[in-house]
């Protein structure tokens, strides 16, 4: 296809059609279809970009020494309703 020429119909809907090795480009592609350009804040490319940049460089996420997300037991009270106070 020459670059001079607009791109055919076709070839858009291809390149659409086409599923990212990236999940968050995916994820970003079917919020978007959900959120009207009106409602996205200024910083919404670049945070999608990071997103997508720390995926392809394959960073990898590690908690920081001490933290643990682990539910501790009180908290497993609390998120139970049987023996919430």
């Amino acid at each position: 296809m020459s670059k001079d020429r607009p791109q055919d119909v076709r070839d858009i809907v291809a390149r659409m059609e086409q599923r990212s090795s990236n999940p968050i480009r995916r994820a970003r592609l079917m919020v978007e279809q959900e959120v009207p350009p009106a409602r996205r804040g200024p910083g919404w490319d670049r945070h999608w970009r990071e997103l997508e940049a720390y995926l392809d460089e394959g960073i990898a996420w590690t908690m920081p020494q001490g933290l643990d997300d682990t539910p501790s037991d009180e908290d497993k009270k609390r998120a139970d309703p049987k023996t919430s106070p």
